[in-house]
């Protein structure tokens, strides 16, 4: 870790006079480091994800022999994109943990546990074994993301607190080094020499972030500690009978299905995509309706409905970087540059690299525009987001092209399409947390950064749905047609701009 342990201000669970993460509460130093080893473990099994599953299979560059799942990339995309939307999806309930069942603390402990049972069973060689470690990686992941942010929050004394901006930049700098790292360890390690040695290094790393969170817990906000709206002893019995009934259910009607012989893997990757769309807008449609909010609070959500499909429209054609974009960089890239053979999996180290280089810029450039006068407003970085989106995409019909008649294109072609869609979420992403936090209802304060989070669900859901129903993906009329789709739902912001601040109400 680089880390610079000084005398500073003190802040909650940092003593007067005691050490700090430079300047911060020292349990900042345990937060970025359990944060850096997650990420580590999900971006490297991430990393590896797509080229294991085609591996051994048709749309393979070993031409069969590679050890993985041999898959279709068409199976392998509508895996990859089920498999992040319900990281996303499950950070609600993940959320919903902590504020009600075991404190945020308890929360993350258990939920590291579950994230390395998952990489283990993953090493283990086998079908059954790999899907079973994939669901146990999202669940962990899922149920991590919301109480992580919330521990790194109850460090400082308030919103008000001019250190706590820098402490979750400081975090987020954490969390690109894990997924910068993982690709180029845990990548070379399992498309080099061995897939289940790659899982089983991640398992390693979930382990490293681990021990190091508990014995660093002292450091942590007491707050951490404490279940803020603990479950009754009737909501709890409740609760666990209807998650049994629900289990019952399906437990009785999988083993119908595969009795009868009838079984697919569709059987459980359509309901979770239809479960992925219906989630989202069902919530959307709760928060709007409810009665209780005020006539303000009810124009600014919708408002954010805007927001929120623009999002899921990035996050749809965001996310290929990781299945549609690897297959294109496992099959039909040049894996040498410079002289250098690399693994395709270091191609998903650019974005983390990225980020970290142009964050900064971005940050100073609009603050730079801000001091003028000239610094765009949310609608308008959405739009700004939702083109550059698009333009990487219309960047990629080129090497698609080119790579049609079996010709390995140059890696730069990839880089430079990740560069693109890094500055859009730069536009994006933090922007969208921050008006998140701005638009959200009294109420549903603390939720609607769940809803936040579905919105990435959303995207990913309809692209595995679409390549469920046969959709070549990586195909050139189909990522021209995705560019397009981007660009018209960019420019659709930007014509709306104006209705969509006057929705914003006093929200700037």
């Amino acid at each position: 870790m680089a880390s610079s342990l000084t005398k500073g201000a003190t802040a909650q669970g940092t003593p007067a006079g005691g050490k700090t993460f430079f300047g911060h509460p020292r349990g900042l130093a345990t937060l970025f480091m359990i944060e850096m080893w997650e990420r580590f473990s999900f971006y490297g099994m991430r990393a590896l994800l797509v080229v294991y599953l085609i591996s051994g299979g048709p749309d393979a560059k070993d031409g069969g022999q590679g050890g993985g799942l041999g898959m279709t990339e068409g199976n392998a995309v509508a895996i990859y994109s089920v498999y992040l939307a319900m990281v996303y999806l499950l950070a609600m309930p993940g959320g919903w943990f902590g504020d009600r069942v075991w404190g945020p603390r308890k929360t993350v402990v258990i939920a590291s546990g579950i994230v390395m049972a998952g990489h283990l069973a993953l090493s283990v060689p086998g079908q059954a074994t790999f899907f079973a470690g994939l669901g146990l990686v999202a669940l962990g992941s899922g149920l991590i993301k919301a109480n992580i942010s919330t521990m790194v929050g109850q460090l400082y004394d308030g919103p008000q607190d001019p250190r706590r901006d820098g402490g979750f930049t400081i975090f987020y700098i954490g969390i690109n080094l894990g997924a910068f790292a993982a690709p180029l360890v845990i990548g070379t390690v399992g498309q080099s020499y061995n897939w289940h040695l790659g899982f089983a290094l991640a398992a390693l790393g979930m382990a490293l972030g681990l021990v190091q969170f508990l014995i660093g817990t002292r450091h942590l906000s007491a707050e951490s500690n404490v279940v803020p709206t603990p479950l009754a002893a009737e909501e709890r019995r409740s609760w666990l009978r209807k998650a049994m009934i629900w289990l019952i259910v399906a437990a009785v009607f999988y083993t119908g299905v595969v009795l009868s012989g009838s079984w697919t893997l569709n059987w459980v990757l359509i309901p979770i995509t239809i479960l992925g769309l219906i989630i989202p807008t069902g919530v959307l449609i709760r928060i709007k309706r409810d009665r209780e909010l005020s006539a303000v609070e009810q124009t600014k959500v919708s408002g954010y409905i805007w927001f929120f499909v623009a999002a899921a429209v990035f996050w749809m054609i965001y996310d290929q970087g990781g299945s549609t974009m690897s297959a294109f960089a496992d099959s039909k890239t040049a894996d040498t540059i410079f002289g250098l053979h690399f693994p395709s999996s270091w191609f998903q180290s650019v974005n983390p690299l990225m980020i970290m280089a142009l964050a900064p810029v971005f940050a100073w450039l609009w603050l730079w525009l801000a001091r003028r006068d000239r610094e765009p407003n949310t609608t308008l970085k959405f739009a700004m987001a939702l083109v550059l989106v698009g333009a990487s995409f219309f960047v990629f019909v080129v090497p698609m092209g080119m790579a049609g008649d079996g010709t390995k294109v140059s890696p730069l072609w990839l880089v430079s399409i990740y560069m693109i869609q890094t500055m859009g979420e730069l536009c994006l992403s933090p922007v969208g947390l921050s008006v998140t936090t701005k638009m959200a209802p009294a109420k549903y304060a603390s939720q609607m950064m769940g809803v936040w989070f579905l919105a990435v669900t959303a995207g990913d859901c309809v692209t595995g749905l679409l390549s469920i129903a046969g959709v070549d993906l990586s195909g050139v009329g189909v990522i021209g047609l995705e560019a397009t789709m981007a660009a018209l739902a960019g420019f659709a912001v930007f014509m709306y701009r104006r209705k969509v601040v006057a929705l914003m109400a006093d929200v700037h």
